[in-house]
């Protein structure tokens, strides 16, 4: 790779208010986009017009091998690549400039850089054009002058990006008004006031004030080298606003930072796309899982029913041979009419309950909506809902010599919700329950309403208890205890988050050998 210069120069005093006094500091810069902008750039530094832009090309980027930029580069030796990531690997990389004026690629880029490399955006290539022109007018110190008040006025004043230089003490030297309307000041409030005061209003550094809030001139400080984060901002109304804040250090003749240029992007309507996006896809995962989850449940449901539905249909099957076999010695007696009468009632009531079990079943089993876009809340009853899963789940808690003990509202408990999801939520606290109680206990089911009028629902067993280590990731998706094979370890992240969706809390108290108890709070009408 050749270098486009390698000489130092010292900045001529009186050019630019804050680059006095600066020494050249040699950046190794790759560009995206090898079409014209590019080509002007390059030439720019070749001709060595400019002293402050001491600036060493070590990468173009274009997926057209044609492009004029691309060509030059390749001519005077500069690595060129068509895939911009390559550019990442260059050794001692500064900065990229991306000169392409696609947003899709800046962001791409910006996401994927290495630590510790700045990124450009392709707006200073139309400076850098500016500077090419107008310097073929220059012939005397006058004109220099004007580019460089130029250079100054377009990356202070001119830029739409919120800019300003800053002491190493934190005090604000220059602003530009984009920051000046961010922070809504003027510039006498800002100039010689610490960043952090009026940026943020601490009284501290960021990094101080918030240990979690990550200091970018700070970083620049400790390494010498452009620094990059992404800080939330108090925007209009309860909104927030989220800001890209870069930083560039200045050094002098000593070679010692005497100041820094932070840059702040506004990038909210970006952050927030993208953040809704990932929101949606989030809750339209949680519909699958519980869809998932469901046929599990149904799967366990379906051979306790098993068990409940055998014992009428073999007490229906003996009625109907003992009334063949009265039948079939000749005509009836009233005492048989009377007691066919008594066998018909009780297998009429059998085969009522049998219906029950698999209308649940049934009901259980059918599928909803799998898209939260297509989902609305409806009426619900929690009552209702309460009722349908312990119907399901009665027999095999009897199975267990389990005690169910139900204490229900007297008052209908109204909101707005999904029934097939809060089903599948109080199926699987139910189930949990069961688990835990493998020799047999109580299980408590409470409904009512709490001081704050919400709907109160606990799930109280006299199980095992769950150990202090594991309480804090019991939520955790894919997170059990049981043996591989017996539990897939999603039951209580998908009552968290069906949950969280229907605006509720959940809370548990537990001891170890006295059993659990799970309380979910939700908002009623």
């Amino acid at each position: 790779m050749m270098k486009t210069k390698n000489k130092k120069r010292t900045y001529r005093t009186g050019k630019l208010p804050f680059l006095t006094n600066v020494i050249a500091h040699t950046v190794n810069l790759a560009i995206v986009g090898g079409g014209r902008a590019c080509k002007y750039f390059i030439e720019l530094l070749y001709d060595e017009r400019f002293p402050f832009l001491d600036i060493n090309i070590v990468g173009v980027c274009d997926i057209n091998p044609e492009a004029e930029g691309f060509v030059l580069a390749k001519k005077l030796g500069i690595y060129t690549t068509n895939n911009f990531k390559d550019l990442f690997k260059i050794k001692q990389l500064d900065s990229i400039l991306e000169l392409t004026g696609s947003q899709e690629v800046l962001l791409e880029i910006i996401r994927l850089r290495p630590k510790g490399v700045g990124v450009l955006e392709h707006n200073i290539g139309r400076l850098l054009r500016n500077f090419f022109m107008i310097d073929q007018r220059l012939q005397v110190t006058e004109h220099q002058l004007i580019v460089e008040k130029m250079f100054s006025d377009f990356l202070i004043q001119q830029s739409t990006a919120a800019i300003l230089i800053l002491n190493t003490d934190f005090t604000i030297v220059e602003t530009n008004e984009a920051y000046l309307k961010m922070v809504n000041k003027s510039k006498e409030e800002v100039t010689g006031a610490n960043c952090y005061k009026i940026s943020y209003g601490f009284n501290a550094p960021c990094s101080s004030c918030r240990p979690e809030m990550k200091c970018p001139m700070v970083e620049t400080l400790r390494t010498g080298i452009s620094s990059y984060v992404l800080h939330e901002y108090p925007g209009s109304g309860d909104r927030p606003s989220f800001y890209n804040i870069v930083t560039y250090p200045l050094r002098n003749e000593s070679g010692e930072i005497f100041q820094i240029i932070e840059v702040f992007r506004d990038i909210t309507e970006e952050f927030s796309h993208r953040w809704d996006k990932r929101v949606k896809e989030l809750k339209s995962d949680l519909q699958k899982l519980i869809q998932e989850d469901r046929m599990i449940s149904l799967g366990k449901l379906a051979a306790s029913c098993a068990h409940e539905i055998n014992n009428p249909i073999q007490g229906l099957l003996t009625f109907s041979h003992l009334m063949q076999e009265i039948l079939a010695e000749g005509d009836p007696s009233s005492n048989d009419l009377e007691q066919f009468k008594k066998h018909l009632s009780i297998m009429s009531k059998e085969l009522e309950r049998c219906g029950e079990i698999v209308s649940g079943l049934l009901s259980f089993s059918h599928e909803y909506s799998m898209e939260y876009k297509n989902l609305e809340y409806k009426d619900i009853d929690f009552n209702e809902i309460l009722e349908a899963v312990l119907r399901l789940t009665r027999h095999k808690m009897k199975l267990q010599n389990i005690q169910l003990i139900p204490n229900l509202s007297p008052k209908p408990l109204r909101a707005k919700g999904d029934t097939n999801q809060l089903q599948q939520c109080f199926l699987n606290l139910i189930f949990n329950a069961i688990s835990a109680m493998p020799k047999g206990g109580e299980l408590y089911i409470v409904s009512k309403l709490d001081s704050k009028k919400n709907a109160c629902i606990e799930i109280r067993d006299t199980g095992y208890g769950i150990p202090e280590e594991t309480l804090d990731h019991i939520y955790d998706p894919f997170f059990t205890t049981k043996e591989a094979g017996e539990a897939t370890g999603l039951g209580l992240s998908i009552v968290y988050g069906v949950t969280k969706n229907h605006g509720g809390n959940i809370k548990v108290n537990t001891k170890v050998g006295e059993g659990t108890s799970f309380i979910l709070n939700f908002p009623t009408h």
